[in-house]
């Protein structure tokens, strides 16, 4: 894992970050989920393939609740690349968390991932975003059984001025660096660039 992996995770980890990324991207900059509705969890789930035990670890990843029920939980996903078989492995990260709810014998909740793109050169194709087009298109009668699956990505590099405007926590820095990295292939920092003792990496 390579440095810049880990300071985004870092970061993205905290509640004021993780709540405000969620509230942006999902709620259009309304305070929905705040950051005490937030609870940690774990980011490891295994699964069996050719009889050997397999880990699969989401970068991070938060309960939402409200008092001592759980709302939903909801996973971020780091990508500085397309990635064809995206969701792929999102359904393997959220049938694993709904697995979780059976064994622990929890109450339903449904689970999200949201795949946050930093790549700046090229933006991610729409044909890679679902099971469907990574599969194949079955016959028409086995079609209708089929159920497709669709990755949520979002493209931080081709966010515009008023959805970074939104963002209140590092973040913000965060998405306008990509921004003006995709437009301008240079960053010039706001005055508003402090940040938090981690502080961020950025990619040269």
């Amino acid at each position: 894992m390579t440095e810049k992996d880990i300071t985004e995770k870092l970061l993205e980890d905290y509640p004021d970050v993780f709540s405000d990324i969620v509230n942006v991207l999902i709620y259009k900059g309304k305070e929905v989920i705040k950051a005490e509705d937030l609870e940690a969890t774990g980011t490891i789930s295994q699964y069996k393939a050719a009889k050997v035990i397999h880990g699969q670890d989401r970068d991070v990843a938060k309960y939402w609740t409200k008092g001592q029920m759980r709302i939903g939980l909801i996973g971020l996903e780091n990508q500085t690349r397309s990635d064809p078989d995206i969701a792929l492995r999102v359904i393997g990260y959220d049938g694993a968390a709904y697995r979780n709810e059976i064994n622990q014998g929890n109450a339903r909740y449904p689970v999200a991932t949201l795949v946050l793109y930093f790549g700046t050169d090229r933006r991610w194709g729409q044909k890679s975003r679902s099971l469907r087009n990574v599969v194949g298109t079955p016959d028409k009668e086995f079609a209708r059984f089929f159920h497709d699956y669709r990755a949520n990505i979002f493209e931080i590099a081709w966010l515009d001025d008023d959805t970074v405007a939104k963002f209140k926590s590092d973040f913000r820095i965060v998405a306008d660096y990509f921004v003006q990295m995709r437009k301008n292939h240079a960053y010039v920092p706001s005055k508003e660039c402090k940040f938090r003792p981690i502080g961020v990496s950025f990619p040269k």
